[in-house]
């Protein structure tokens, strides 16, 4: 009995030898590699390459480059403005042909701004008279806009009735032109025929024609 007793505790003891073998080979595996401090350490030294600027960014968040100017003195896109009243020297002279039936003054707008401009198809014309303010009609035609160079100047037309009546009809005291899409007026001395005819309305209307319709100057 005896042998037998030593026999099993040898096989427990040779049997809890070999346990702790594997146990030991499986960590040893395990901790063939760095430690945890050293990998986190080894980490730490190692050089970090300088992040990418973010992109410039427009107010709208479109991604614009920076210090790119989408304006212009003379238009977005490059397109020429407007043409302003302040830019603008306006005049009129007497342009009637004799043996016309009607009477023409011509209105010619110089451009004096600094750069070119662009005018659209009809001036705003107001005659003011004894009898109040007659305003002019447009003759209908569409042209387009047209494009004043700088120190350059376009004319038009604008045409009234004249007074063969004999009578002494409607007197014209001034001529109020406001140019295209501006809403500034200059009001001028009416240089053509002193009077209008009395009209009940059945007469020649007073129109303005579109830019350019009297032709240009320089």
């Amino acid at each position: 009995m005896r042998v037998h007793q030593l026999t099993f505790a040898a096989l427990a003891v040779a049997a809890g030898l070999t346990l702790t073998a594997c146990q030991n080979g499986e960590d040893g595996t395990a901790q063939g590699g760095p430690s945890p401090s050293s990998t986190s350490s080894s980490s730490s030294t190692a050089p970090t390459a300088p992040a990418a600027p973010a992109p410039a960014t427009s107010s709208d968040g479109k991604g614009k480059t920076a210090g790119t100017n989408t304006g212009s003195g003379s238009g977005e896109s490059g397109k020429a403005g407007r043409c302003r009243t302040d830019d603008l020297e306006i005049t009129a002279i007497d342009s009637t042909v004799g043996g016309d039936t009607d009477g023409t003054v011509a209105v010619q707008l110089k451009n004096r701004g600094g750069g070119d401009c662009t005018l659209s198809e009809y001036a705003g014309v107001d005659l003011k008279t004894s009898a109040g303010t007659l305003s002019a009609k447009r003759t209908g035609e569409h042209p387009g806009p047209a494009v004043l160079k700088k120190g350059t100047a376009v004319s038009f037309g604008v045409t009234y009735p004249l007074n063969t009546s004999g009578g002494s009809g409607v007197r014209v005291t001034g001529l109020t032109v406001t140019p295209p899409d501006e809403t500034k007026s200059v009001t001028l001395a009416w240089p053509g025929a002193a009077t209008l005819p009395v009209t009940d309305g059945s007469g020649s209307a007073v129109e303005v024609g579109p830019i350019g319709s009297a032709g240009q100057g320089g």
